[in-house]
């Protein structure tokens, strides 16, 4: 029956996933015992199954008794993915750190040990960071959740307040959640330890250096929007992988991190200082353009009305996104 269904989906989607499969089928069996001793094989009734459920007690409880213990930082229906976001993460900032060594090592080989040393220096303090700001925000949600489970307390429970099962058409895949993850990760690491190499790179018969995009003098200052903005993404696809389907809680969520995100870009790159003053000059001395040419009025044209087109350009991504959130949410 779609009650019992939905009941063993609640219980077990409080457990750890390796528990999942063999105790819906403990479950399921235990309940369909407990009726066929209440009512006989042939007449079961609704009654009965809503019976059973209360005397079963409402997931959550069901499923503490299952797991034996109750207080966890980050408790089992959010550590199986809390485990594979940290993993994600810490292989992506690893594998970036290693291909940063390998590009200046490659570029500048004569500085091979100060790059090694880098790495190394890289690693110890990049790797505990994004380790502890993953932990960090899994507790938080945690902890809400805690919070709002104390406040059915001393609520009665009742069978009718089952979740139901996630439909099929408002399911998000894990693999387009874990993209998500891996590529706002590598924008991060990329933007806020290896910016230097974030312009043209110029090359005459051998490397010559890189023309940045960004100005040099100010952009520490900018460097907390950037983790802002980019870690404001990896929560929302954080919250997509917990959620597991489109709902429109999930979907007004997702909005209100995307506004987070457009106001601190809005901030950012309108501000006089976020790019490189020298740009068309540097790219001129680097041999790059002609001072005066056409070439060189047609970059000046697009350098000067890129910050708008990227503005415009990120403000319809994060709408289409919070609307096609809502779009999915309403399927059936």
């Amino acid at each position: 029956m779609e009650m019992i269904n939905r009941y063993i989906y609640a219980v077990t989607q409080k457990l750890p996933q390796s528990q999942r499969e063999d105790i819906a089928i403990e479950l399921r069996g235990l309940i369909e015992d407990m009726l066929e001793e209440r009512s006989g094989q042939g007449n079961r009734r609704e009654n009965d199954v809503e019976e059973i459920l209360l005397e079963l007690g409402s997931p959550r409880s069901l499923a503490d008794k299952y797991r034996g213990k109750k207080k966890y930082i980050i408790g089992p229906e959010l550590f199986d993915t809390y485990i594979l976001v940290v993993k994600i993460v810490l292989i992506v900032i690893s594998s970036l750190i290693g291909i940063v060594f390998i590009i200046q090592t490659i570029l500048e080989p004569m500085s091979i040990l100060d790059h090694f040393i880098d790495m190394i220096v890289s690693a110890v303090t990049e790797l505990p960071q994004a380790f502890g700001w993953t932990t960090f925000w899994f507790a938080i949600g945690e902890l809400y959740g805690g919070m709002k489970q104390k406040d059915l307390i001393g609520k009665e429970w009742k069978p009718a307040d089952l979740p139901p099962i996630p439909d099929e058409k408002r399911q998000i895949k894990r693999s387009e959640s874990i993209i998500g993850i891996i590529f706002y990760t590598i924008i991060i690491v990329f933007l806020a330890f290896s910016n230097e190499f974030f312009g043209i790179w110029v090359f005459q018969d051998e490397f010559n250096g890189v023309v940045p995009f960004l100005n040099e003098q100010t952009y520490g200052s900018y460097l907390l929007f950037i983790v802002l903005i980019f870690g404001s993404g990896i929560i929302k696809e954080c919250l997509k992988l917990v959620a597991g389907e489109w709902t429109y809680r999930l979907a007004a969520y997702t909005t209100i991190v995307n506004v987070v995100s457009m106001a601190a870009v809005l901030f950012m790159i309108s501000g006089p200082d976020f790019w490189n003053p020298e740009f068309m000059n540097q790219l001129a001395e680097a041999g790059v353009v002609t001072a005066g040419s056409e070439t060189f009025n047609t970059v000046t044209m697009i350098w000067n009305q890129s910050t708008f087109w990227i503005l415009i350009l990120f403000i319809v991504g994060l709408v289409w996104d919070a609307v096609d959130g809502f779009i999915k949410s309403r399927k059936k």
